[in-house]
């Protein structure tokens, strides 16, 4: 036998060996590759190893408008904020309605406790009835129907912001699940180009020209992908569970695949949509009733520095035989002599309970105003990296992974190189949908604050 005979025959032994001591995952994942197609490993291992009826569920997507609009229905924090503007509406009456009247019954005896002794008695003896109703200053109850209405419209404009916010949270976890089920199909798709690397490390190894730790190494970024795999079906996971949350869904409810990711485009600008904030926010209209409402307050304490009344009229009967009827208008007069200890502390936090609802509004308006120019600019410069991405980081990553392995099954380049190049493509697919998910994501959040649809059909 050739000095090159047995150096061949020392490396198939060598290479052997070393194939059996693979790890057990990693050969699983070889064979999950090249026995099933990237469509179908998308769903995920745990997909797989369900029954074919639940399979075909599972792999049906669900578009995210049937989620907000079963969110809408279904969600205890919209439906809890909805009854409570609906509780809300039907104070204004309450309290602009003049106080219920007193009725009153009266008997007089004389010289005996014995209720209805009669008038045998005594001359004096009486029945009477009687009616009495007390009347506030006037203005009072309509200032305190307006502050009720006023409350009434604070709650609506809640309502309202507890429904953005809920929807825009849906809209952000279905983008994230979204980014993760897309990657999914990522990792497994860049497990092809890694096997071919390994194939070309395996056939440089079997001839010669390469090293054991390249084949070693090609194997450890397969069991790399399988748990990243494995980390994105946690994250999903736990995203589900989020979902079925603001669903009202029990937790065991099927899982939800997401339609594929597209990018809405933001045509308007950044004073076209702060105008729409003004008029269309929620939470600056909330505190903007506010402002109105403690005006009225206001008001209302400047009224109480005025009396009350009440009117009263009775009958009295004395003996018919011997006597007329009574006859008896009461007027009263509730007079506020108090004043120093209760009205005028009373103005104070009116006046003081203003002043803050003016600096909060002040305060909502610059914070939605940050808040729109924070989303604004990640949906231009996450725009920018889309294109970046697009049109040159994908495709050039892929270029050079493609010369790189041609270079390195011609013994042209280490491999070092080629596995670098190959993880550029995998970290810039995974950036691009990461990209877009955050892209979505800030669409969202300006929709919320807006109270625009900015996407074909969507709902805010």
């Amino acid at each position: 036998m050739s000095a090159f005979d047995s150096e061949t025959t020392q490396r198939k032994f060598v290479y052997a060996r070393m194939f059996s001591c693979v790890p057990t995952v990693a050969l699983l994942f070889f064979a999950c590759a090249s026995g099933t197609s990237a469509q179908a490993k998308t769903a995920g291992a745990i997909q797989a190893a369900a029954p074919p009826s639940e399979q075909a569920d599972s792999q049906a997507t669900t578009a995210l408008q049937v989620l907000l609009k079963e969110a809408e229905q279904r969600n205890p924090q919209i439906e809890a904020a909805r009854q409570s503007w609906q509780a809300a509406k039907q104070v204004p009456s309450q309290v602009s309605t003049l106080p219920d009247p007193q009725f009153q019954l009266q008997q007089f005896s004389v010289g005996t406790p014995r209720p209805f002794a009669g008038y045998t008695n005594s001359d004096f003896a009486y029945i009477g009835f009687g009616v009495s109703q007390d009347i506030p200053y006037p203005g009072k109850l309509h200032l305190r129907g307006e502050i009720a209405k006023s409350g009434a419209d604070v709650s609506e404009q809640q309502y309202h912001s507890v429904r953005r916010a809920v929807l825009a949270e849906l809209k952000a976890v279905y983008f994230q699940l979204a980014y993760l089920s897309k990657t999914l199909g990522i990792l497994e798709s860049d497990g092809t180009l890694l096997k071919q690397v390994e194939q070309s490390a395996e056939a440089r190894y079997s001839a010669g020209m390469g090293n054991q730790q390249d084949v070693l190494q090609a194997q450890l970024e397969q069991t790399k992908l399988l748990e990243e795999i494995a980390h994105h079906h946690m994250e999903m996971g736990k995203l589900e569970a989020e979902i079925n949350q603001l669903l009202n869904r029990p937790q065991d409810s099927p899982d939800i695949e997401p339609s594929e990711l597209s990018e809405t485009p933001l045509v308007e600008s950044y004073d076209d949509l702060l105008s729409a904030t003004k008029t269309q926010n929620p939470d600056i209209a909330a505190a903007q009733r506010t402002v109105e409402k403690q005006k009225l307050q206001t008001d209302l304490a400047r009224k109480d520095f005025y009396p009350d009344f009440n009117i009263q009229y009775m009958w009295q009967r004395t003996d018919p035989f011997k006597y007329r009827a009574y006859y008896m208008l009461t007027f009263g007069v509730r007079v506020p002599i108090y004043v120093g200890r209760k009205q005028r502390p009373e103005l104070a936090e009116a006046k003081a309970e203003q002043l803050r609802a003016n600096d909060e509004y002040e305060a909502q308006s610059q914070q939605v105003a940050a808040e729109l120019r924070a989303e604004y600019v990640t949906v231009q410069e996450t725009g920018n990296l889309l294109k970046i991405y697009h049109q040159g980081l994908g495709p050039q990553s892929r270029a050079e992974f493609q010369a790189g392995l041609a270079a390195y099954q011609s013994n042209r380049e280490d491999f070092q190189a080629l596995l670098a190049s190959f993880q550029d493509v995998l970290h810039l697919d995974e950036g691009y949908w990461q990209n877009l998910a955050e892209y979505e994501t800030a669409i969202a959040r300006i929709e919320q604050l807006t109270g625009l649809s900015l996407r074909s059909g969507g709902a805010i």
